[in-house]
């Protein structure tokens, strides 16, 4: 959750989620796009015989066999690039949580790849939510994230997905969501 937005005297509540247009998103389709593009250029250029790269001479390049590996590692590269730029511009992940006290609806938008389910909506009762709850798992792979548990409904996870949020946000965020809400926090 980047933005916490709160209006009409703190009746509604409005939380922007960050998808996948990320610095690092950014960074990583960039890197792979430009990697793959040498390697296909590698490639084609020990076919022709023509450099078609600036900074090396890969026309000295056997075409059977490494040729055709260059190649191949740059089509799959540019596909994997094709799919982080779409992800990024279709902002798969992004959207936001909405508290309305006033009309006592719970609001929980995100955006998917498209096609018939690309709009994620999910809505709640104020008075369905049990608690607001904070999952934390510490190592390698550290994972910190908000649940809302509401009956009837598995927890609905309400922090983006990617790099862990710093514990003392996640705890500020959880402690005024619970707060704001006016049900318990649990897992601290």
């Amino acid at each position: 959750m980047t933005a916490q937005t709160t209006s009409l005297e703190n009746r509604v509540l409005r939380q922007e989620v960050l998808g996948s247009r990320r610095f690092s998103n950014y960074w990583w389709a960039t890197i792979v796009s430009l990697g793959a593009t040498g390697f296909l250029l590698a490639g084609i250029s020990s076919y022709l015989h023509v450099n078609l790269l600036p900074f090396s001479d890969p026309t000295m390049l056997v075409f059977i066999p490494q040729g055709i590996a260059m190649g191949f590692y740059g089509m799959v590269g540019l596909l994997f690039s094709l799919y982080l730029w779409l992800t990024i511009l279709w902002d798969v992940g992004g959207g936001y949580n909405e508290f309305d006290r006033e009309s006592g609806k719970v609001k929980i938008f995100r955006w998917g790849f498209p096609g018939k389910n690309r709009k994620i909506e999910l809505n709640f009762k104020t008075d369905d939510v049990q608690a607001v709850k904070v999952n934390l798992k510490e190592g390698l792979n550290p994972k910190r994230c908000l649940y809302l548990r509401v009956k009837g409904v598995r927890d609905v996870p309400l922090t983006r997905v990617g790099q862990p949020i710093a514990l003392a946000d996640l705890e500020n965020q959880g402690a005024a969501l619970a707060r704001f809400l006016g049900v318990p926090l649990e897992g601290l």
